[in-house]
């Protein structure tokens, strides 16, 4: 059984970005194959188009009220109240910009009122707040603890943008800053973080490599710019049979170990296997086992 600790660590392996003004593009997202869907109304729309942008999300939402579990929407940050109100049913949540604990505190008054008018549970709605500034990254452990907060992401262009660092934001220069975010998260009891899309569609070897490399670094999703990266992302993060299988195997030898008095017992190499191991393996287990998701 997995553990309810584990279990709502759960999230979407994939996030697909979908620009709010391209309604023939939001019309076939639900079946691009990604997790969730981001429907944005920020970097991806021009000042021109925020007007059109919301009223085409708006009408989408609530023409598709069955559908939205794992749909989010990626809001503005001089306009978050306008942005809101585009929303005309109940979804997953809202990707936040730039985000700083007193927006966030913004958001959620916003987000209650919303809310109140749509009939829903207050609180019903999440954040993901995107660090993306310096003030963000300082203050990445408020925001993780903030009351809405499912999981951090994180801007790394925009980021590094700020701070003045002339390197690439696939490189490992941004190690530490990524680590940061993963330590606020699992500090917070939160789900792991999400990573930020990788603009170069084209090149899937390269994308595979740099998803693993931020598995290995505690992230357990990532967002795309085109479907064509749904796969690959989703293939990182979902464990293989031989990862589930072992997994399987020292959960159940601690288990057995355990009925028998002892808290600790060795594997089939004959290295040590106690409660610290197990909870890793459980870790896969639960995002093995996971069978919620938009697939």
């Amino acid at each position: 059984m997995i553990p309810p600790s584990v279990a709502q660590t759960i999230s979407p392996r994939s996030y697909l970005y979908v620009p709010g003004d391209r309604d023939d593009r939001i019309k076939k997202v639900l079946k691009r194959g990604a997790d969730a869907i981001i429907l944005d109304l920020d970097d991806s729309v021009i000042a021109e188009n925020k007007s059109m942008a919301r009223e085409i999300v708006s009408d989408w939402l609530e023409g598709h009220v069955g559908h939205l579990p794992n749909i989010w929407l990626r809001i503005t940050v001089d306009n978050p109240a306008d942005d809101i109100q585009a929303i005309s049913a109940p979804i997953a949540g809202l990707i936040v910009p730039r985000a700083e604990t007193p927006l966030l505190a913004e958001v959620d008054q916003l987000l209650s009122a919303k809310e109140r008018a749509l009939r829903c549970k207050v609180g019903d709605i999440n954040v993901i707040p995107l660090v993306e500034s310096a003030r963000g990254l300082l203050s990445a452990e408020e925001l993780a603890s903030a009351p809405r907060t499912l999981r951090l992401g994180i801007g790394r262009a925009d980021l590094a943008g700020e701070l003045g660092l002339a390197v690439d934001p696939e490189g490992p220069e941004f190690q530490s800053i990524l680590l940061q975010l993963v330590i606020a998260s699992s500090a917070a009891g939160i789900a792991a973080p999400v990573a930020p899309a990788s603009t170069d569609f084209r090149n899937l070897d390269a994308l595979r490599a740099s998803t693993k490399q931020l598995m290995r670094l505690g992230f357990r999703g990532r967002t795309a710019v085109h479907p064509a990266q749904l796969a690959v992302i989703n293939a990182v993060f979902t464990p293989t049979p031989g990862e589930i299988e072992r997994a399987s195997r020292l959960v159940s030898a601690l288990d057995a170990a355990r009925r028998d008095g002892s808290g600790v017992t060795t594997d089939e190499n004959g290295g040590m296997v106690d409660a610290a191991i197990v909870r890793s393996a459980r870790e896969v287990l639960a995002r093995a086992g996971d069978t919620n998701l938009n697939r």
